[in-house]
């Protein structure tokens, strides 16, 4: 309800477990209402970071109970998470804190495809709206 009534920004900083920090900015962010099954739109990148998000933009929220992602797999089940997935993703920002980088667990971790790569679980992440 908050961003689908205002405009407002998308500001994401990510930290590894090196210390790096980066981050990704979207001049515009909203999330759609529930029956619309909290759509995310997104606009305007600049950061970083890597635009991890583009591939997600107009994709529906899924956690593992609710499965409103296109993809044939149950993405918020098998990366256990819940986000915007596409089948399924290149961003997961919910997923799993690993508590340490690279791993071999199929992306379960805190993932941003575009600063880490696949399978690196992220120390830290932020997201943060402003009007």
């Amino acid at each position: 309800m908050l961003t689908t009534n205002n405009d407002y920004g998308l500001r994401i900083e990510l930290e590894n477990f090196a210390l790096k920090k980066r981050y990704a900015e979207y001049d515009s962010f909203k999330i759609s209402d529930e029956l619309s099954y909290f759509q995310l739109s997104i606009e305007g990148y600049s950061g970083d970071a890597g635009d991890s998000l583009a591939y997600h933009n107009g994709m529906n929220f899924s956690t593992k109970d609710r499965d409103n992602d296109p993809s044939s797999d149950r993405c918020a089940v098998d990366f256990l998470g819940a986000w915007w997935y596409n089948d399924c993703q290149r961003s997961n920002l919910n997923g799993q804190y690993l508590s340490f980088g690279s791993h071999t667990s199929s992306d379960h971790g805190i993932e941003w495809f575009t600063f880490t790569g696949p399978a690196y679980s992220l120390k830290s992440s932020k997201m943060m709206i402003r009007k």
